[in-house]
């Protein structure tokens, strides 16, 4: 599959519903995602991001609405073969053998969990391999065993994994999750650097925390009990507006020197309370 040029589409996922057991969990929901746009997709627990991600994986059909994925839509595609176009990082990836570092990168190739039976990596992917350790900090830790390294580690082993198969569009659902505030930001830069090593390529972002956003996000679509509550830009679309009616409760959003962060509205109102009975008293 040849690589996009910056701005042609990606993603596209128009009037989309899905429902499961009589039940819709995502209803009528629209995305255009191009090359080189990096999405930060939020809601509050049970919104159904997950499964929206779904959709843009490749790994559930829409149960209405049209979703295509890499120029091809879901239905008139085989999708194991899409998915193998499409890298995908989740902390909670099981690794079941005692793989090393360099291997479990390298399962990346097969999209598997282990490495395949009777599979031997080319002398160029080892060598891409061996290049992704090192890129993200790993070179010295390229042979220990899965087990053994910190889940920061993990997080970025997960990246090289998901950037071994030049996929066109990177799906990162909750790579913060379980990180420390340090390992944190040392994941958050590495994902902020991908937009300068991998300038084409589209990610798509899952969290439910403001300050687990990357500098580098460019858009955001927020979703609330399965329905967009703001799609676009990232500006004007993470406000304190937007992301209280997303969440259900009053929440002031700042952003400062590149990043997002945010706190309860009621914090502020409690506060305008402290100072109001200062001022009566005062007088």
């Amino acid at each position: 599959m040849s690589e996009r040029p910056v701005g042609d589409q990606v993603l596209e996922l128009d009037d989309v519903s899905f429902r499961r057991d009589g039940r819709e969990i995502i209803s009528g929901i629209s995305l255009s995602v191009k090359a080189g746009e990096h999405w930060a997709l939020l809601g509050a627990n049970g919104a159904g991001k997950s499964t929206l991600m779904a959709l843009c994986g490749a790994v559930n059909h829409p149960s209405s609405g049209t979703v295509s994925v890499l120029g091809e839509r879901l239905g008139r595609v085989e999708m194991k073969a899409l998915r193998r176009s499409i890298g995908h990082v989740n902390p909670r990836h099981q690794v079941l053998a005692p793989l090393t570092v360099r291997q479990v990168v390298l399962t990346g190739l097969t999209g598997s969990n282990e490495l395949a039976p009777r599979w031997e990596p080319t002398h160029a992917e080892f060598a891409k391999a061996d290049a992704l350790v090192e890129q993200f900090g790993l070179a010295h830790k390229a042979g220990l065993r899965w087990p053994t390294l910190s889940q920061g580690e993990r997080g970025r082993a997960l990246i090289a994994r998901a950037l071994i198969s030049s996929p066109e569009l990177l799906l990162l659902d909750e790579p913060c999750t379980g990180l420390d505030i340090a390992a944190r930001e040392q994941l958050l830069e590495t994902i902020d650097d991908l937009a300068y090593t991998h300038p084409r390529m589209a990610s798509v972002l899952v969290t439910h925390h403001l300050e687990e956003l990357p500098a580098t996000t460019s858009h955001a679509l927020l979703i609330t009990a399965g329905q967009a509550v703001a799609a676009g830009a990232a500006a004007g679309v993470i406000t304190s507006e937007n992301i209280t009616a997303a969440f259900g409760h009053p929440i002031d959003v700042e952003y400062r020197h590149g990043r997002w962060s945010a706190r309860t509205g009621r914090s502020n109102r409690h506060g305008n309370r402290r100072q109001h009975a200062v001022e009566l008293t005062a007088s």
